[in-house]
């Protein structure tokens, strides 16, 4: 007897566990796909510190993500250009889960760091047809591989894209722009009064004088080439205010200066400049205008035809002062094979190695920039000059200063005080 209500208690209890595990595996979904849950917020936003051609729509992540992420979980964004529709999709607006980002940038969109929870994708306002930018509305789907329709939020969410003026967050950036600017117009007051200002020595620019008069006892001719570029680069400008300088040695000592051009304004104004330069020296009559010419606009038909210039003129000293691509070690070498003193600079920086092998002497970077002030002894280029190296230090320190209070906030994340300093570096 025992028996048997032993055996009818476990039998009682088996059926119980196998109901209660049905209940239990129906509610969790294991085994059933379940129903996909809507995010439960959508909203759109003016894109903040654009030029007014876009929104952004934000929604909160659905808790679908963590159960249904292996079944190719996807969010669907449908346009509208009236409240009332049709509502349509795009390719381009259906968002896998890895196309999309988390608020990880809270200075951006406006997010607390803690709205981790949330996602977004920025859409563009610009008609395609007319591209004029119009105003749209959007309602979110969201769907995988077990449904043929994406289930729909009835919210209709738009928003009006604005220009901004002014990006608030960058304030910092204009703050040590005025500090720059401060400091270049002092320095300029500064030279006005202090004419020997001082700038350190720059080997390139203090051989010129030297190669000159090495051109002069050797009875050869000077060639200087002002670079690949036209007049609208600043390395051309910078080349040219150089070359004002040596035209007007040259005419002291007088010798031979030869001036190729590729391009043909260019040659407008360094015959200008040339000119000028021998009026100052106070030999007019010494200019010669075909010494200054156009040879070719086409890169390596200009550099064929300097090439056999110099073989033929074999002048004693070579200029390559400007903005030079690959044309930078033909020349060089080719005035290397003729044993000229060759003095070069340039701003690019791919053509510097090419000139520090085969010249004698190269300006690097904006030594090409600073030498225009270190010859004429200018104030206003001279306070530029100096303005810029004091702001470059400056922004140095701030840089250390900066690295070391923000490793500082890694370890002590509740300092409201480096919290503060994290944001002023963050848009630098």
């Amino acid at each position: 007897m025992s028996g048997k209500t032993h055996s009818g208690k476990c039998g009682f209890f088996a059926v119980s566990l196998t109901v209660f595990l049905c209940i239990a595996m129906a509610t969790v979904g294991i085994g059933q796909p379940g129903e996909l849950v809507l995010p439960a917020e959508f909203k759109a936003i003016d894109t903040p510190h654009d030029a007014g051609k876009s929104i952004l729509l934000v929604w909160s992540r659905s808790p679908s993500e963590e159960t249904r992420a292996d079944k190719g979980l996807e969010y669907v964004i449908y346009e509208a250009t009236s409240p009332e529709g049709p509502f349509k999709v795009e390719e381009k607006a259906i968002v896998g889960l890895e196309d999309t980002l988390c608020s990880d940038a809270p200075a951006l969109f406006g997010f607390s760091p803690r709205h981790k929870n949330f996602r977004f994708v920025e859409i563009s306002q610009v008609d395609e047809e007319t591209e004029e930018v119009r105003q749209h509305w959007y309602r979110l789907g969201i769907r995988d591989e077990t449904v043929t329709e994406p289930v729909m939020l009835d919210t209709i969410v738009t928003a009006k894209a604005r220009m901004n003026y002014f990006m608030s967050h960058r304030w910092n950036t204009l703050l040590v722009l005025l500090l720059m600017a401060g400091l270049v117009l002092v320095c300029i007051e500064w030279a006005k009064k202090h004419p020997d200002l001082f700038i350190r020595k720059i080997p390139g620019i203090d051989a010129v004088d030297e190669a000159i008069g090495r051109a002069t006892e050797m009875g050869k001719p000077i060639m200087y080439l002002t670079g690949y570029s036209d007049i609208d680069s600043i390395a051309t400008i910078a080349s040219i205010n150089i070359l004002a300088h040596v035209a007007k040695k040259v005419a002291q000592y007088d010798s031979r200066l030869i001036v190729p051009n590729k391009w043909a304004v260019t040659m407008t104004l360094t015959q200008e400049v040339v000119k000028q330069a021998y009026i100052n020296a106070g030999r007019p009559d010494a200019y010669n205008a075909d010494d200054i010419f156009f040879i070719a606009g086409e890169q390596f038909s200009y550099v064929a035809a300097v090439d056999g210039m110099m073989v033929r003129e074999k002048p004693a000293t070579n200029f390559f002062l400007g903005s030079f691509a690959a044309e930078s070690l033909l020349l060089a070498e080719t005035g290397f094979s003729i044993g000229a003193l060759q003095i070069a600079g340039t701003d690019s920086t791919y053509q510097i190695p090419f000139f520090v092998t085969a010249c004698d002497y190269c300006l690097i970077g904006e030594e090409l920039y600073a030498a225009s002030a270190y010859l004429s002894r200018e104030p206003r280029l001279l306070g530029n000059l100096k303005g810029q190296d004091i702001t470059k230090i400056i922004l140095t320190i701030l840089i250390l200063l900066g690295s070391v209070l923000m490793s500082l906030h890694v370890f002590y994340p509740e300092q409201h005080w480096l919290q503060a300093i994290k944001h002023f570096f963050a848009a630098l």
